[in-house]
């Protein structure tokens, strides 16, 4: 089958990227493949072709011709990841594409199903219920708007998500269940022989911003009074302030050095305030047998052990326990997640949806 991914960029940075460059992989074996892209940092070559497509990465309506690419490489069918240009999701229903929806942007103006008093959000998009999150009304209905034009295309296409959790956010929405399906992503690029770089050490690992509970991460790790140094895996614009905390912020690391990193921790910390699409994080920690105390947001549940290590969200002392018991746990891998089983998944989506000979 001949395959037209596209995507907003091409890096080696977070969570969707990675399981982008996991499934190029996993499906190179018996298909021919070819990815489009907004941009590309140049850190990293997956294994296909890649064509740069100005202005597919656009957060706002721009046009991007993608029609010279379908025209050349004739498809049998096009996915699209992590593009929220709504100029693109039009081209997408027009062409007939799957669409893997990786977070909020599509459902959610403001900050990701947690509201600006500090609560998880479970209701609908409303111009009602979301104006709240917002100071500027201006603003607001800009964004509102945007939010409205992203779904309006994501409503006519075949899609599948990270987890149950966000088939559920889809549904409360309007698009009907047998129109999502769910494939979660999975590790990948990690080094199972990795050893420990350091010390014990209490570890976070993403983008350094409020969303991914980096003050409440710091909070609860001071609370537990572990003994264990705090290291973060990432970077954001809240480096400085966490810095001056006495963390250690390594940067983002390439695979090999993060492998180590996870190796090197005792416990995984990972308090999502927004509500997490999946939180790839957390899969990739207990891949190599580190523990993972977290809050119960999102899609978290569908990966992690659950007990003691699973604390109610908002819960900072329940955080702080979680540390305490869990940290030099040794753990195994989740079950479910082997990117083999997966792939037949979506495989299967895709001969549903690629025109017949």
């Amino acid at each position: 089958m001949r395959i037209l991914h596209v995507a907003d960029r091409l890096s080696d940075r977070g969570g969707a990227d990675w399981a982008l460059l996991g499934l190029l992989d996993a499906l190179s074996g018996g298909h021919e493949q070819h990815l489009a892209v907004g941009r590309d940092d140049g850190a990293i070559r997956p294994s296909c072709p890649v064509t740069v497509v100005p202005r597919v990465d656009a957060r706002t309506h721009a046009d991007a011709d993608l029609d010279p690419l379908m025209a050349r490489l004739r498809p049998d069918m096009v996915h699209v990841h992590n593009v929220v240009n709504p100029a693109v999701l039009e081209w997408a229903v027009g062409v007939d594409a799957v669409m893997t929806v990786q977070d909020h942007r599509f459902f959610c103006p403001g900050r990701g199903k947690w509201t600006a008093d500090g609560r998880v959000c479970g209701d609908a998009m409303g111009r009602d219920v979301c104006a709240g999150c917002f100071n500027d009304p201006g603003y607001f209905e800009g964004t509102i708007e945007l939010t409205a034009q992203r779904l309006e295309s994501v409503r006519r296409l075949r899609l599948t998500v990270l987890s149950s959790y966000m088939k559920r956010e889809l549904m409360q929405v309007g698009i009907p269940a047998d129109r999502i399906a769910v494939v979660p992503p999975f590790p990948y690029g990690l080094d199972p022989d990795a050893a420990a770089d350091g010390p014990p050490c209490v570890l976070f690992a993403g983008r350094v911003v409020e969303a991914k509970g980096i003050r409440e991460a710091i909070d609860a790790w001071r609370r537990s009074g572990s003994g264990l140094s705090f290291v973060v895996a990432g970077t954001g614009p809240l480096r400085r302030e966490i810095e001056a905390e006495g963390v250690d912020v390594l940067g983002w690391l390439d695979r090999g050095r993060l492998s180590a990193a996870y190796r090197r921790a005792a416990v995984l910390i990972m308090p999502s305030r927004w509500q997490e699409p999946f939180g790839m994080a957390g899969i990739e920690a207990l891949t190599l047998g580190t523990p993972v105390a977290a809050w119960d947001s999102g899609g978290v549940r569908e990966w992690h052990p659950g007990g003691e290590l699973l604390v109610p969200w908002g819960d900072v002392d329940g955080l702080a326990e979680a540390l305490r018991i869990g940290s030099g746990r040794r753990v195994d891998p989740p079950r479910g997640f082997e990117g083999s089983v997966l792939v037949r998944r979506l495989e299967a989506l895709y001969r549903q949806r690629a025109p017949r000979p």
